[in-house]
């Protein structure tokens, strides 16, 4: 089962690598092209010689199997070799493929479609179904004290803009005071 699925993965692969192999330019994609050309080629074999054993009436089920597998085992160094080719050179093909990518303005576009306000509501109400139901006492205790915290850091701020606010008033009032004549 697992040579079926490598063969099947493989031969996935090879429209991948025949289509950059038509537009090869640089050393990664002529290698991969040079690669699927020749197990192109042994696979169109294999396929000949496979679907011959399969419609093969005169061998009994295990001779079948056994002249498959006998089959496969002759193969498979070709599409190990195709595999580890591939391998070899996919970070090249990646840093090509992704050097032409605006990462920016495709981040960009992904974060102008996301809606805040439902985010929020989803993870406070996460919040709220989650740990919160929670009767574990060291859980209550431990949020409790974030409860707190933010508490104060709420209260500070406020005491901050009230203080803001009286200096912004006594900033007013000073300009609203006439001046004194001079003498």
């Amino acid at each position: 089962m697992i040579k079926a699925l490598s063969l099947a993965a493989t031969l996935a692969l090879l429209p991948l690598s025949t289509a950059l192999a038509q537009e090869a330019t640089s050393p990664s994609e002529a290698a991969i092209e040079q690669a699927a050309a020749a197990l192109e080629a042994r696979m169109e074999n294999f396929g000949e010689r496979a679907a011959a054993l399969s419609l093969d009436q005169t061998l009994a089920d295990a001779e079948r199997e056994t002249r498959m597998a006998a089959l496969w085992a002759e193969y498979q160094p070709d599409l190990s070799a195709f595999a580890a080719t591939a391998a070899m050179h996919a970070t090249a093909l990646a840093a090509e493929a992704l050097a032409d990518i605006d990462l920016e303005s495709l981040a960009g576009e992904a974060l102008a479609g996301v809606d805040m306000q439902g985010a929020l509501a989803m993870a406070g109400g996460v919040a709220r179904n989650g740990a919160w139901t929670s009767n574990d006492p060291e859980q209550m205790v431990t949020y409790g004290l974030m409860a707190d915290y933010v508490l104060g850091q709420a209260i500070d701020a406020v005491d901050e803009m009230e203080v803001d606010i009286d200096t912004m008033d006594a900033a007013d009032d000073a300009d609203a005071t006439p001046a004194a004549p001079a003498d």
